[in-house]
């Protein structure tokens, strides 16, 4: 090209540079790669029309969209817990063979989506735990982007510790199982022991059911005057302490002894109980030998009314005759294990947690803060 030529060419290409400069700050040139989303009138963060949220329709076209599957364990609990995220429970066969062995298949995709498995390890135990570790590698193997274990009910919590020689840590062993499997993140429900999670070196998140009992308690109506919140041990003091905040009641705690697994004897009461209205509050009833007994030490010490707030109702073995037997008025307990006709009894009342449960699974989704919906906990 001839030096004229060149410097005209120049002109054309500067021209053209600034020309496009103006085009996209009119947004009239967009940059490659951008989705265009249409938006719709929302109302109380549903479409008008019936259909999601906004943040819900952009995961649709991102291809990471929430999927909720359940094992044997809880599945009205996972049920209720998808009809609340406004998603369907993830098509999934979870079978026997004839031997026994566990059969897992997934029925739809889950490629690229945010998992998360509803499965508590309730007896039958060690049933609902392989289930558990065939659906993570289910899961896993279909390429799941996140796999989050939601475990209502952490099975073996109570074997956190060698509390004697030549005996196993089985709360770290399920840990590393759960982890082995190829799970990405835990969301644990009143664990036995807050420690359990440091076993876990992928991120757990921990959920709280004081705030569920305390607000069914005071829209119950529940008499402030000479309340006292009861730990059944030591190890329940801090549950105890956050139930007592929100109900502006005193403290008081039961000193036992364990002389086996499964057997408690009550040694004394250290608080003021008598002529006062009682609440035993615990993480969990197996077979009510401690709660029982626990009411009975109150009783005996002149307490007016007993009632206990339990977390999760494994009542297992003599459990229901005992409470029935029992001087407890009320028992309140969730429905993280599945309550059958064999475990009830007119003294239980079970309160639902698929609201806090789909709220936190919403929170861990949008990547928001879990901790604040249980700050006064």
């Amino acid at each position: 090209r001839s030096a004229g030529g060149g410097s005209n060419w120049l002109k054309w290409k500067l021209e053209r540079g600034r020309e496009r400069e103006r085009m996209e700050q009119k947004d009239l040139l967009r940059p490659k790669g951008t989705i265009d989303v249409p938006l719709h009138r929302v109302t109380n963060d549903v479409f008008a029309d019936g259909e999601q949220s906004i943040e819900d329709r952009i995961d649709r076209v991102l291809n990471y969209e929430i999927r909720i599957m359940s094992g044997n364990s809880n599945r009205p609990l996972a049920l209720e817990i998808a009809k609340l995220l406004h998603v369907n429970l993830t098509n999934a066969d979870v079978k026997r063979f004839s031997d026994g062995e566990i059969f897992v298949s997934i029925r739809e995709n889950v490629r690229g989506k945010d998992v998360f498995i509803v499965q508590s390890t309730s007896p039958p135990v060690n049933d609902h735990l392989m289930e558990l570790l065939i659906m993570i590698d289910t899961c896993k193997r279909a390429s799941a982007k996140r796999i989050t274990v939601v475990t209502p009910y952490y099975g073996y919590a109570r074997q956190d510790r060698k509390s004697a020689p030549r005996v196993p840590i089985s709360a770290r062993l399920v840990a590393d199982l759960i982890i082995a499997a190829g799970a990405h993140r835990i969301l644990a429900f009143e664990l036995h022991a807050g420690q359990i999670q440091g076993f876990f070196n992928i991120p757990v998140d921990h959920m709280y059911a004081i705030p569920v009992f305390a607000e069914y308690l005071l829209k119950e109506g529940v008499e402030k005057k000479d309340l006292v919140v009861v730990s059944p041990d030591a190890g329940g003091m801090e549950r105890a302490r956050a139930l007592a905040k929100r109900l502006d009641a005193a403290l008081a705690i039961i000193d036992k002894r364990r002389s086996g697994p499964n057997v408690a004897h009550v040694m004394h009461v250290i608080g003021e109980v008598e002529g006062r209205r009682c609440i035993i509050v615990d993480d969990m009833v197996d077979t009510a030998g401690t709660l029982t007994q626990g009411a009975q030490a109150l009783v005996d010490h002149g307490a007016k009314s007993v009632q206990a707030c339990c977390v999760h109702a494994v009542l297992s073995g003599p459990a229901i005759g005992r409470i029935d037997a029992s001087p407890l008025e009320r028992l309140y307990v969730t429905d993280s294990i599945e309550m059958t006709e064999e475990r009830s009894s007119p003294k239980i009342r079970v309160l639902a947690v698929a609201k806090v449960f789909a709220e936190t699974i919403r929170r861990i989704h949008r990547e928001e803060s879990v901790s604040s919906l249980f700050d006064e906990a």
